[in-house]
This record gives C-alpha cells, sequence and structure tokens, in this order.
C-alpha cells in the first residue's frame, strides 16, 4: 500500500521561508509523477507544483514561480517543497500526491494516492 507522509509545515512570518518533505513507502516510483497541492479554508484545492520521477522536469503554478522549488531524490523516495519568500496568502494546508502518469499535469483527478497535509501558516 503506498503511503505518503508530509512533515515540515509550521508558522513563519511574511518573507520566511519553509522546506516541506514527503516521504513515499510501499512502492519505488521509477516513473510518473508527484504534486504538491494546497487548500485553504474556504477555497478549492490547487495545483502548487509537480515534478517528473523520471528526469525531474519541474513545473510550477504561476504564483509560486520564483519563490518556491520543488526536488526529488529517487533513491530516497522523497519529494521536497522548498518555499522561499512566503506570503500570507501562502496559508493553506499543503498536500502531497503521486500520480501513476507521466506528464506535466495539475489535475487532483489524475493523482492517485494522497498524503494527510500539514499546515503552512503564514503571519503578516
Amino acid at each position: 500500500q503506498v503511503q505518503l507522509v508530509e512533515s515540515g509545515g509550521g508558522l513563519v512570518q511574511a518573507g520566511g521561508s519553509l522546506r516541506l518533505s514527503c516521504a513515499v513507502s510501499g512502492r519505488t516510483f521509477s516513473s510518473g509523477t508527484m504534486g504538491w497541492f494546497r487548500q485553504a479554508p474556504g477555497n478549492e484545492r490547487e495545483f502548487v507544483a509537480g515534478v517528473w520521477w523520471s528526469g525531474g522536469k519541474a513545473y510550477y503554478a504561476d504564483f509560486v514561480k520564483g519563490r518556491f522549488t520543488i526536488s526529488r531524490d529517487n533513491a530516497l523516495n522523497t519529494v521536497w517543497l522548498q518555499m522561499n519568500g512566503l506570503k500570507p496568502e501562502d496559508t493553506a494546508v499543503y498536500y502531497c500526491a503521486a500520480s501513476n502518469a507521466d506528464g506535466s499535469i495539475t489535475s487532483g483527478r489524475l493523482f492517485d494516492h494522497w498524503g494527510q497535509g500539514t499546515q503552512v501558516t503564514v503571519s503578516s
């Protein structure tokens, strides 16, 4: 059974940084896509960033380009989201997700496995 466990969330001041981690167990991915999503209270879940297991191609939502960096380590079966220049509007629960599909996918419906989420709160 595939399990995704996020960590690294917390409270940070505007302009600060956090690094989220997602540890994947139960399967070693040699292909497919990993993604980070977020959901703020009253809002729909939205795509943040994704990375291909094979080749490491990364892609981002426009609102995080230049501030967030997604990376992965195939050997460790781990994905990270480095978040710099955080803004109060980045406050949300952040979810890690795994997809068997290849490509720069952004729809949550194409992701097969999800973590439990980690809270990120950015104070002004």
